[in-house]
């Protein structure tokens, strides 16, 4: 019996597999539009790397946004950092709050580093979350202290270097991704991508202090959300 192909890829020349794999590498792993390109040739799909771009831009969000909703709850302990990107010879800040477990829960790019940007987070942060944590650990960085009085005062804040490093190596996937892409071309593109790679990179995230019979058992669930989030399942 031949399977249905889901609606989501009508018009698509290609399976949903393909599209799915080709969206999975882009934002799984460091590498380009054309390194995708290179890698689905080489098992003798061809496809342009313009082609994979326009895919990531159809189904990364949405792919991003179901794997949100069957993301766990998050932990109580928030890790909030910010870090500075060049984009197009500009400054902005890339604001990043991650849970205990190392769990991303959102990015925010800004072109401020105040207590308004801050506070946009936060609120962000309440409005995707549901729920205010039990304490949050930042930097020394003023703003936050000033932005969590203003939008969650009873939360409980720890100010220290040394608390925040969590939230600091968070960063380095992203820093990897824009020496491959060298750089980011926009504010908006910037936001796009790693809105859904942090998500991505959510759901094959190896468990803390994990054996190799626990991590093939994570590895394997995470491809079964994969393919229920991408509907390759009944593709």
């Amino acid at each position: 019996m031949k399977k249905t192909r889901h609606p989501r890829y009508a018009r698509h020349r290609f399976p949903a597999e393909v599209i799915s794999y080709a969206v999975w590498l882009y934002f799984r792993f460091p590498l380009s539009l054309r390194m995708v390109e290179e890698m689905l040739a080489a098992r003798g799909i061809l496809v342009s790397h313009e082609t994979v771009r326009q895919w990531a831009l159809k189904f990364g969000q949405s792919f991003a946004n179901r794997i949100r909703r069957r993301r766990p709850t998050p932990g109580d302990k928030w890790h909030l950092d910010e870090v500075a990107i060049n984009i197009a010879g500009r400054k902005h800040w890339l604001w990043r709050a991650v849970d205990q477990h190392g769990i991303v829960l959102d990015i925010l790019l800004q072109s401020r580093r105040n207590a308004k940007a801050a506070e946009r987070l936060l609120r962000k942060l309440l409005k995707k979350q549901g729920v205010a944590p039990r304490v949050m650990i930042t930097d020394k960085l003023a703003s936050y202290g000033a932005a969590r009085r203003e939008i969650m005062p009873g939360v409980k804040h720890r100010q220290h270097k040394g608390l925040n490093n969590r939230a600091e190596n968070s960063h380095q996937p992203t820093r990897r991704r824009e020496r491959i892409m060298k750089r980011f071309k926009s504010a908006g593109q910037a936001q796009r991508f790693l809105s859904v790679h942090d998500q991505v990179a959510n759901l094959f995230r190896r468990p803390a202090r994990a054996n190799a019979a626990d991590h093939r058992t994570s590895l394997a669930q995470a491809f079964r959300v994969w393919s229920e989030v991408s509907n390759t399942a009944c593709a």
